[in-house]
């Protein structure tokens, strides 16, 4: 039975596991969204709050600019991303600064294809994270491509050419006129290369010997 026991293996050993939290961990501060399994979830989420629990106490040190040696030097154990670090005491820790806990929600988001595991989605509270804003780009950019095959050519020919429409001016066209006149051919006896090798003459006149 599982009386006492403190953690979940996730099937791995303890180095593997420490590590496979620290890069979760760097993810979820650097993103402040990523899903995993429900069970690696719940083992990240106490990981991380520890973290920013760690940064609060270093902005509640009353050094200046709000940082504490001791507090980063701490979560560079885990955290060895300085750009990260910096992100967790300058925006994230001030954030939570007035929350005595609860960092972190879990949402599941249902299951996995291939092994069917219960997968959730773990994100920072108060995070600027809009999971429609990517339906909402390509819904607007559908809305900005011309309607139709005309509109798309018109859109196309306009590219190519250059062309800009001034105020109650018309639009340019090319100068046709300016071109020379291709001379005509006339029609002689000659072979029909389209054809097999036939050789097309005038007609002949009637009577004609």
């Amino acid at each position: 039975m599982r009386h006492r026991v403190g953690q979940r293996k996730l099937g791995r050993v303890t180095e593997h596991r420490i590590s496979m939290l620290r890069n979760q961990a760097h993810a979820l501060l650097l993103h402040e969204r990523i899903e995993t399994t429900v069970p690696k979830a719940k083992e990240l989420r106490p990981f991380v709050e520890r973290i920013i629990t760690l940064a609060k106490r270093g902005l509640a040190g009353g050094e200046p600019n709000g940082r504490s040696l001791h507090a980063r030097r701490l979560v560079l154990r885990d955290i060895q991303d300085r750009e990260v670090v910096s992100k967790l005491f300058d925006t994230i820790a001030p954030r939570f600064e007035a929350r005595p806990g609860g960092y972190t929600r879990i949402l599941r988001i249902g299951y996995r294809r291939g092994d069917s595991a219960a997968v959730a989605q773990i994100e920072l509270v108060g995070s600027e994270f809009n999971p429609n804003a990517e339906g909402e780009n390509t819904d607007a950019a559908q809305k900005a491509k011309p309607k139709g095959v005309g509109g798309r050519l018109r859109a196309a020919a306009e590219r190519l050419r250059g062309r800009k429409a001034e105020e109650g001016g018309e639009e340019s066209t090319p100068d046709t006129a300016a071109r020379p006149a291709r001379p005509k051919r006339e029609k002689t006896g000659r072979t029909d290369t389209r054809g097999k090798g036939k050789t097309t003459s005038a007609p002949r006149k009637a009577g004609g010997s």
